[in-house]
């Protein structure tokens, strides 16, 4: 299926600017946002405890507040999760002694707010919540680096160089939308944002590669002419997957419950803004790197001559000529 004629050339580096332009203040307004808003870390990250309560009726999300203030579990963060009858208490740091049963505790002081069951109490320690933060952070700058090196080796610095700003670009603009809308970090989200990594890597090179096809088998000189032809012939592909996995992830995230929704979320903005950023960011990348086709096209020959002669040698020495 061929959403777009594959034989036209869309003029992308024409409006390379208007868009740099628009991810300039996405990316800046998302560091900003991070800066002054920063993250709504999670149980999973800053340590706490997570009840689950369901009622039978309605939750009376006001008369449970109220309920909790005096208490030690009165900063607690409550809301309703999934249902109206169901709600999640988050009581974030160390807020009681691991020997003593939270979910007993919350029974007690919420038993005349109505029948209720406590179907759920997770407790992660700060000094855990911290090491995971700090793996986390880890896994990214990791992902980062081998992305780096590979991408180096498999084609040129200038290519690995561009796919990094790209990454950086997608996951600050994702990572600016989490911290608008006050999303939860936790676990979930972490694992939402290496996907993004590997999703929009995946785009990117796609384009790359063909970029490369396109040195090595046109003529063409113009770098900025060789990316529009490149993102041309691409941009079915790449129309189709978006649209594929944008679909999947809608419905993640419109029926797939509360607890998948940071998830769902965080995966429609990395979508969006990982196929805007292969289209229209990335070649514009490569531009202002100044990657240059006459220089990479000398290199390719100097490699293609240099294994036609370790071919030739060991032809040489099969026949006995060496």
């Amino acid at each position: 299926m061929e959403f777009f004629k594959i034989d036209k050339v869309y003029d992308f580096m024409g409006k390379r600017l208007p868009f740099l332009g628009l991810s300039l203040i996405l990316f800046i307004g998302s560091l900003v946002l991070l800066a002054t808003k920063g993250l709504n870390f999670g149980i999973d990250f800053a340590g706490g405890t997570i009840v689950q309560v369901q009622y039978e009726q309605k939750a009376p999300i006001d008369q449970i507040r109220n309920t909790l203030k005096g208490t030690k579990f009165e900063n607690s963060s409550i809301s309703e999760f999934g249902a109206p009858e169901e709600i999640v208490i988050r009581i974030k740091g160390s807020s009681a002694d691991i020997a003593n049963d939270i979910g007993d505790e919350i029974r007690v002081f919420l038993k005349d707010t109505g029948n209720f069951e406590i179907r759920r109490v997770d407790m992660v320690g700060p000094k855990v919540g911290g090491e995971l933060r700090e793996k986390g952070l880890t896994a990214l700058a990791l992902s980062l680096i081998v992305i780096l090196a590979y991408v180096s080796y498999r084609f040129e610095w200038r290519f690995a160089i561009a796919s990094i700003l790209a990454l950086i670009h997608d996951v600050t603009i994702a990572l600016g939308a989490i911290s608008l809308f006050n999303i939860e970090v936790n676990l979930d989200i972490l694992a939402a944002i290496l996907t993004i990594l590997g999703y929009s890597l995946n785009d990117t090179i796609i384009v790359f590669d063909r970029i490369r096809e396109g040195v090595q088998t046109s003529k063409e000189a113009v770098l900025t002419k060789l990316v529009n032809a490149s993102v041309s012939k691409t941009l079915s592909r790449t129309t189709l997957t978006s649209l594929t996995t944008f679909f999947v992830v809608v419905t993640l995230y419109l029926f797939g419950g509360e607890i998948i929704n940071g998830f769902a979320f965080t995966m429609l903005v990395g979508v969006v803004v990982g196929t805007y950023s292969s289209i229209f960011i990335a070649g514009t990348f490569l531009v202002i790197l100044k990657f240059s086709i006459a220089d990479f096209r000398a290199k390719e020959a100097e490699k293609l001559k240099k294994q036609k002669e370790k071919e030739k040698l060991r032809a040489m020495y099969e026949q006995g000529s060496v």
